[in-house]
């Protein structure tokens, strides 16, 4: 007899519509122990508020979880972000612009109507005029402190405050703020009310705990639509954009793909519970692309006490540093577990330079605390009172050593992250793919290199080289070879052939520029 698809008999005995309803009973179980499988994996139950029973399955017992609703933190933190407008006097003849935002102190947009200057006559009465420009801000304590950015409230002779509104942004009133304490390096700002009321206040947490992957929210008011609340999640940390010189050292951004617009300036990022994880800061390449980034928390948490003193003074050594890297190991024959920072440079005079440091020298520890990078040098250093003994332990041509060093104050604007006539000899071309020549006063003049820099000037550079990888360039002079100082070209050569196939070598490079002094690093380069 022919059996029909529907009525055939399986292996097990049991007919097609007994097989269907166990296999859509093993369908149901399979998609919720997948889905609950997939909620664990994402990581989303150490942020969870509600749990239920845990159920068991092949892998063992998985707790279901349910995310809070974002509604719930919108509506706590809603009446303490606040709408901030500020008022400068320009001329019409001045070359300068307050932006309409602040995130265009970073990122100007060239097609900006606002950018055009005004065409008044100098000398009329309308040589003057008011520019507006707004951000956001959040309120930190009930008797009327904001956080907020810098670049918000900078050079501004006015700057109102709306307060108080709900979570739509309705209500509330406007009050003239006080500007307590700047600092240009962290983007950061301190503004007061006096408002009889007790303000509301959103607790702030810690940016040192948030990892890659944890939710993020985003409170301002993007294009003067206040109380807008976006999500998204921590996209990366510790990121530098390269925004100036008085800011490159302190750079330590929190990225987020919770979208960001014009306006957002000051507002606070938020974690899943409410708490203030960073401070809204800046944005690259146009609005709403997925690149937010914000300051963290607890660099304003670090500041408060100095800004509301209404000045802010750091720590200095006087150097420059640079991560050891892997390369850097290997150039100055390290153990592979060495982490700290190499210093690149010394400034004459400094604090660095009266405690017996040294370019070459690998910091290690500070007050006997492991450094385990540049962020964590800068960061301790530069939070120290001026005026404090620091003991700083190096390793310095394999030796461990620990010297003292009183803190400087930091200069404003410093970059620091944190020198016989044979011009008819032909220039040494080695295996580095460089071609170097003795300083000569004509080529000291050619270069720009300073009077009392020892060393051989870099002529030309291969591209495809040793020298061109390393960012070796024409105009650089070296001065050391693998710790080995060089006055001449003769003892750069002996100093190259010497080296072997394969081998990674440091070379101290100070290049031409920065006012006369040049710029002093170490180049790592693999020996063909």
């Amino acid at each position: 007899m022919e059996l029909y698809p529907h009525q055939e008999e399986s292996r097990t005995g049991m007919t097609h519509p007994t097989k269907r309803i166990v296999s859509t009973i093993a369908i149901v179980i399979a998609s919720v122990s997948f889905g609950v499988l997939i909620t664990a994996d994402l990581g989303l139950m150490p942020q969870t508020i509600a749990q239920s029973a845990p159920i068991q399955t092949a892998q063992g017992p998985v707790t279901s979880v349910t995310i809070p609703s974002f509604a719930d933190v919108a509506a706590r933190i809603a009446p303490a972000v606040v709408s901030i407008r500020t008022t400068e006097i320009v001329k019409n003849s001045d070359s300068r612009r307050s932006p309409v935002d602040g995130f265009e102190f970073f990122f100007p947009d060239p097609n900006d109507p606002h950018r055009r200057r005004g065409n008044t006559a100098p000398g009329t009465e309308d040589d003057e005029r008011r520019q507006l420009s707004g951000g956001s801000g959040f309120v930190i304590s009930p008797d009327g402190y904001i956080l907020t950015n810098n670049h918000v409230v900078e050079g501004a002779s006015r700057v109102d405050v709306h307060v108080g509104g709900d979570e739509n942004g309705n209500g509330g009133r406007t009050v003239t703020a006080k500007v307590v304490g700047r600092d240009p390096a962290t983007d950061i700002a301190l503004i007061k009310i006096d408002i009889q009321d007790k303000l509301p206040t959103i607790p702030l947490g810690d940016s040192d705990r948030i990892r890659k992957g944890d939710w993020a929210i985003a409170v301002g008011n993007p294009f003067e639509l206040e109380n807008t609340l976006t999500v998204g999640v921590i996209s990366a940390k510790g990121r530098t954009l390269g925004l100036g010189s008085e800011s490159r050292s302190f750079e330590n951004f929190i990225q987020t793909d919770a979208a960001i617009n014009l306006g957002n300036s000051g507002g606070p990022l938020l974690n899943i519970n409410g708490e203030v994880i960073g401070i809204n800061t800046a944005i690259r390449g146009g609005m709403a692309q997925g690149l937010g980034f914000a300051t963290p928390i607890n660099t304003a948490k670090r500041l408060l006490p100095q800004l509301k003193e209404g000045r802010v003074t750091r720590g200095y050594l006087g150097m420059t540093i640079q991560e050891v890297t892997d390369e850097v190991r290997e150039a100055f024959e390290l153990p592979a577990t060495t982490r700290g920072a190499v210093v690149q440079s010394i400034e004459p005079g400094k604090p660095a330079d009266k405690a017996g440091l040294q370019h070459g020298d690998v910091i290690v520890e500070i007050d006997g605390r492991a450094i385990n990078n540049n962020r964590e040098l800068i960061d301790y250093i530069s939070y120290l009172p001026v005026g404090t003994n620091v003991k700083v332990t190096v390793i310095r041509n394999s030796d461990r050593r620990t010297v003292t060093a009183k803190t400087a104050q930091r200069p404003a604007g410093n970059e620091a992250a944190v020198e016989d006539d044979a011009s008819v000899e032909e220039p040494v071309r080695n295996r580095l793919g460089m071609s170097v020549e003795e300083l000569t006063p004509q080529r000291r003049q050619m270069y720009g290199t300073p009077d009392d820099l020892r060393g051989v000037v870099v002529t030309s550079v291969k591209n495809v080289s040793a020298a061109g990888e390393a960012n070796v360039n024409e105009g650089d002079v070296i001065s050391e070879v693998q710790g080995q100082k060089i006055s001449t070209v003769a003892e750069f050569r002996s100093a190259v052939e010497r080296l072997r196939s394969g081998q990674r070598v440091r070379m101290y490079v100070t290049s031409p520029g920065r006012g006369g002094a040049g710029l002093s690093s170490y180049r790592y380069l693999r020996v063909p």
